[in-house]
């Protein structure tokens, strides 16, 4: 399909004799926000892993824009468009927050090692850090220190150095774990509006969060998918309600 602008072909990861990926087939359609869920242990880290080359696959095949990307270092796909976020939070803490969207913005430039060089040569590079730092509500904590962020300011963070990038896609393993109510809605709206004009695929535990910002879902369970449809098919599947809330409770 032309429209699919990420896709796995019978993507499978062992460890040891232990399939944590099991010959996953997904079709991620351009301009969506895509969902992968799941019970804990079901594989999505993995599957992440997979897809930015963290980890080789045992067996399978991940097409970028239709071209397999299996043979590519993380980083080469990474300026190929396709990047992902993590679930712990990796910015640098003691620089400021302007600081550490400065650094995301190096990467193209080709300086991110010209150490030597003093730091007001990256002043070029304020105008546009200022305006990602506005797109993600952080405009007035450019100058703080990113340690004395609010966890969910500190998530924020991490999209708008993900938007330095230029994404096409953008991965986002658990982006609202770990926040309070305030937090998530704003971390909610902050990737509607990234969203626009780029793909998203993420790894989502809060269903609230799926339902209202996803167009489609995909279920893995066991390293398997389970089921795949909008939120209203995908949960009122019963084996993806056993999945979830065990046998019992799925048929109450």
């Amino acid at each position: 399909m032309s429209n699919v602008i990420l896709e796995t072909r019978g993507l499978t990861k062992e460890f040891n004799g232990f399939t944590a990926v099991d010959s996953v087939d997904l079709q991620v359609q351009q301009g969506h926000i895509h969902a992968l869920i799941g019970p804990n242990g079901a594989g999505k880290s993995t599957f992440f892993n997979l897809l930015t080359h963290f980890l080789p696959a045992t067996r399978g095949e991940v097409l970028y824009q239709g071209k397999a990307i299996g043979k590519l270092a993380p980083n080469q796909i990474a300026c190929q468009g396709l990047v992902r976020s993590f679930q712990i939070s990796a910015v640098f803490g003691q620089m400021s927050v302007l600081e550490n969207v400065r650094v995301a913005l190096q990467r193209p430039l080709g300086t991110s090692f010209h150490f030597w060089k003093p730091a007001s040569t990256l002043n070029m590079l304020n105008e546009r850090a200022m305006q990602l730092l506005e797109a993600v509500d952080l405009q007035s904590f450019a100058a703080r220190k990113t340690v004395e962020l609010p966890y969910g300011r500190k998530r924020a963070l991490e999209l708008a150095t993900t938007l330095a990038l230029d994404p096409k896609v953008m991965l986002l393993d658990e982006p609202t774990q770990g926040m309070g109510h305030e937090d998530v809605e704003r971390v909610v709206e902050l990737i509607r509006r990234a969203a626009v004009g780029r793909t998203v695929l993420m790894v989502e535990h809060n269903l609230k969060v799926v339902s209202s910002l996803c167009d489609r879902i995909t279920v893995l369970a066991r390293g398997k998918v389970l089921a795949e449809g909008d939120y209203p098919t995908v949960s009122a599947n019963p084996q993806v309600r056993e999945a979830y809330m065990g046998k019992e409770a799925a048929h109450v």
